[in-house]
């Protein structure tokens, strides 16, 4: 037998694939004679009650182990790799693409393009399925591996051809259409890039995606990012506040006819949009269930909204006093500005906040996900940072609170000689406040 399936890294005490003899090193190569190809074949094949398990133990001898189980009963195994093997990487050479912007230096994940309908599916990465085979759809869709979170900038072909420089992403419209034939729900969105796909081009793209709901159950529209290491690659430039304005105002129209339709608003600008055009933040219904938080949509409204909740129950005075620093980025000043100012208004705590620009990746960059440890040391060293310091659960990568440049938390409170908390949220941030001894 060929040496294929998933090897197993560890065994569950207890569990059902302990009780077999099931070991570390032994290769799972089929559920019920089904070729087990990754983790998604291993979650679909083993929802089966009555199971036939094909090993190949680590001498090369094979078992075919019966087992009898509930439906959702586990069988105890973990796999190499997470049972993913190789990640799909991306072919495309888009114009926008911002790995190909960061400098030298960061943490070495962040310099991987993938491309891969798995992560997709299980982590909600963004995909242009440019790289899907005929097998990859049939899979998908047998599989039921919904939803998918699809990159889709333009529904052009030519264009789009033109932005991700890939000879088969104009065939945006057929795959979606196949995927929502399906029975595959997806969500997309477009980067959008001034004077290429914006516009008249805009307006056919969310038409063509309002048009397939309800399998395209959301668009979202961010504004290109660019950094300063942009030499040798195509000429792009920023939004104004003019033109975020008009497209702000252009997604209220789309969500208005959307909600008249579905009782869904469906499109949404990111929460970048709505600050560079200095506009209030729409309310939640306008975000509908909060799809797309992880693409930057939707979570100043969240905050906002627990901000007023969190901030009723703040007490008059503390029985201590405190001084405290908050830091963030360029762009959220104005949402946590007013939020400091109340602070400061409870006796005995001081709260101070702390705007930190990206020297790492320049000034066009200003959302707080992407400070680097070291622009807070730049931004703060030789400045009163008061008892300690709050920072927002965006800037680092949890669990191992580590920031883009590879310097971690730890490491940070030990170069500005002051305890550092890590936030999520204002509820985490008045705990700290409150509780700070």
């Amino acid at each position: 037998m060929t040496a294929q399936g998933l090897v197993i890294e560890k065994v569950a005490p207890g569990s059902i694939a302990a009780e077999l003899g099931v070991e570390p090193g032994d290769r799972l190569v089929a559920v019920n004679n089904q070729p087990v190809e990754d983790i998604l074949d291993y979650r679909f094949l083993t929802c089966e009650e009555e199971l036939t398990l094909t090993l190949l133990k680590a001498g090369g001898e094979e078992w075919l182990c019966d087992v009898e189980k509930d439906f959702d009963d586990d069988l105890g195994l973990e796999f190499v790799d997470g049972g993913l093997g190789p990640i799909r990487r991306c072919q495309n050479r888009c114009l926008f693409c911002f790995v190909d912007q960061m400098p030298p230096g960061l943490r070495p994940t962040l310099y991987v393009k993938d491309d891969d309908y798995r992560l997709s599916f299980l982590h909600g990465n963004f995909i242009t399925l440019t790289g899907l085979k005929e097998r990859d759809l049939e899979r998908i869709i047998r599989l039921r591996l919904s939803p998918l979170y699809i990159s889709v900038h333009t529904t052009n072909p030519a264009l789009r051809v033109k932005m991700l420089g890939h000879p088969r992403a104009g065939e945006i419209m057929e795959q979606l259409r196949r995927l929502g034939q399906g029975g595959i729900e997806m969500h997309t969105q477009v980067v959008l890039c001034p004077g290429i796909n914006d516009g008249r081009e805009l307006e056919r793209t969310v038409g063509d995606l309002i048009n397939l709901w309800p399998a395209v159950r959301s668009a979202a529209i961010v504004p290109v990012g660019l950094t300063r290491y942009r030499e040798g690659l195509t000429p792009l430039r920023t939004f104004n506040r003019e033109e975020s304005v008009e497209v702000v105002e252009r997604v209220q129209s789309w969500q208005d006819h959307c909600l008249e339709r579905f009782a869904r608003a469906m499109v949404y600008a990111s929460d970048e949009f709505y600050l560079l055009a200095g506009r209030e933040i729409p309310s939640g219904l306008r975000y509908d269930d909060f799809p797309q938080t992880e693409n930057g949509v939707g979570l100043v409204r969240l905050f906002l909204d627990e901000w007023e909740r969190v901030s009723r129950s703040l007490p008059p005075s503390l029985p201590s006093s405190r001084r405290l620093t908050v830091v963030t980025g360029v762009l959220a000043e104005s949402i946590l500005a007013p939020v400091v100012e109340r602070l400061n208004k409870v006796n005995n705590l001081v709260v101070n906040l702390a705007v930190v620009p990206s020297g790492l990746f320049g000034p066009s960059v200003t959302v707080a996900g992407l400070i680097s440890g070291k622009d807070i040391v730049t931004a703060l060293e030789g400045r009163d940072r008061g008892q300690a310091l709050i920072l927002p659960g965006v800037m680092v990568r949890q669990p191992e609170q580590v920031f883009l440049d590879g310097m971690t938390v730890q490491e940070l409170s030990a170069r500005l000689d002051c305890p550092v908390f890590v936030v999520d949220g204002p509820a985490g941030l008045v705990e700290v406040c409150l509780n700070y001894h």
